[in-house]
């Protein structure tokens, strides 16, 4: 899980806890707020009938029923008992209602002086009165009808307002950490685009110092280091290169002169003729590695168009200098998008070099001394693909196909130092183009050149 969802993750989960446990405190709280107030109400009401019968002498039992049953705080569904020490009843409201008692209950009330329980759905409230003579018991039971649907209404609006307000702090919190982490994205982003074409990439930061613009600091000053230290160590291949190619020329040329000298001997120039041999591939890897050393420095001119078929048609000549009995055979798909698909803005010597290395890959290694390249496209893309028969590469050697002095199980008996197809990655990467290789068909190599439009 990345960074971004993990806050957002436990920034809405708190909230949402935080949320669930006021909303449950809440409702906890008003629950038992509404019995009290319920309570006291019920008190009120049993204090009332008492002192109505105890202190008003006119007052007999039905003309208290009449005041009680059009009483202003009338409850609803209300029972009203009223029992002399004796715990006989004295007085009875009209009401249907019933209220459940024992004489234990009188005796409860007379010892506790207050008890308030829940009979199904009605709540009943007791006391006990005590008067210079007499003693009363007061049992009192109604339903807090308008009490329960406020607590009703009060559970419906908590339970909605939690779904609302969590659904809407998911989202809010999504957006608003999403857009916080943008610098984090945008700089990640560059990050995984750097390789070694543009080690000049730095990371821009605004002038308030927040922890991001504290890495991207931090991180363009690594970069300032790391590019320092590679132009430091491509120049020295460059110079250790170009130096060593003047006295290998010369010992080249020498050897060759002593070799064609008729006053050697037959068996000196057999060991010369190893000797120059030798020379030759130590020539050619310190090639290879002066262009490679060179191919960074050339990352500026990448401003010409050429077209691709006269790049491939001068390296096909040039590789047929080298190597005469090699066949390549040449297919072109027909495209109405081909014309201009092959206008590649690019190096031209180092395309011809890319293009070179591959064709004579794909001669070197084939069974029949020929391959054969095709050229197409589509609406983004001109593929050149260089296929040839012969030993195909297993999945291990595929996976280090294009490390430098890789070399397959393939390339017993034939020369080379393995930087041929690292030098055509290197320069395709440079052009923004892709090589790779795939085993099309039985012992078939099959090597595809993409070139993005």
């Amino acid at each position: 899980m990345t960074l971004k969802n993990r806050i957002s993750l436990l920034v809405s989960l708190l909230f949402t806890i935080l949320f669930g446990l006021a909303s449950t405190v809440i409702f906890i709280l008003y629950s038992n707020y509404r019995k009290e107030e319920f309570r006291d109400r019920l008190e009120i009401k049993a204090l009332s009938n008492i002192k109505l019968l105890v202190n008003v002498k006119q007052i007999d039992n039905q003309l208290l029923k009449i005041i009680d049953q059009n009483s202003i705080n009338k409850l609803y569904d209300e029972k009203t008992l009223v029992f002399d020490s004796n715990y006989k009843l004295i007085y009875s409201s009209i009401d249907d209602a019933k209220i459940k008692w024992s004489v234990d209950d009188l005796k409860y009330l007379k010892k506790n002086k207050t008890f308030f329980k829940q009979q199904g759905d009605y709540e009943v409230y007791g006391v006990f009165y005590d008067t210079n003579d007499r003693d009363f018991y007061a049992l009192i039971s109604a339903t807090d009808n308008f009490g329960k649907k406020k607590l009703l209404f009060l559970r419906y609006t908590l339970i909605v307002s939690y779904l609302f307000f969590t659904c809407l702090c998911w989202i809010i919190t999504s957006f608003t950490v999403k857009k916080l982490m943008n610098p984090l994205n945008s700089f990640h982003q560059k990050i995984k685009n750097i390789n070694e074409n543009n080690l000049d990439t730095r990371i821009e930061s605004k002038s308030n110092k927040n922890e991001i613009d504290l890495i991207a600091n931090e991180f363009n000053f690594m970069m300032d280091r790391i590019e320092v230290s590679y132009q430091k160590q491509k120049e020295f291949t460059a110079n250790a290169s170009h130096e060593l190619r003047t006295p290998l020329s010369r010992i080249t040329s020498q050897i060759e002169n002593t070799v064609a000298d008729p006053k050697t001997s037959v068996e000196n120039k057999s060991f010369l003729t190893n000797i120059l041999a030798d020379v030759n591939q130590l020539t050619e890897l310190i090639n290879s590695l002066l262009i490679l050393s060179k191919v960074d420095t050339n990352r500026g001119e990448n401003t010409e168009i050429h077209r691709m078929d006269e790049i491939l048609f001068s390296a096909i000549e040039n590789l047929n200098k080298s190597f005469p009995d090699f066949v390549i055979l040449f297919e072109i798909e027909e495209n109405e998008n081909l014309d201009t698909a092959l206008e590649i803005k690019g190096n031209k010597n180092l395309l011809e070099i890319a293009l070179s290395n591959v064709l004579k890959n794909a001669c070197v290694y084939s069974d029949n001394k020929q391959a054969t390249v095709k050229i197409s496209a589509d609406d983004h893309h001109l593929i050149l693909s260089v296929s040839n028969t012969g030993i195909t590469l297993s999945e291990e050697e595929q996976k280090n196909l294009f490390q430098p002095f890789m070399r397959g199980e393939n390339s017993k008996g034939t020369t080379g130092f393995g930087l041929g197809l690292r030098i055509v990655q290197r320069i395709l990467t440079l052009h923004k183009a892709t090589i790779s290789y795939s085993v099309s068909n039985t012992n078939t190599n099959l090597f595809r050149l993409t070139f993005h439009l």
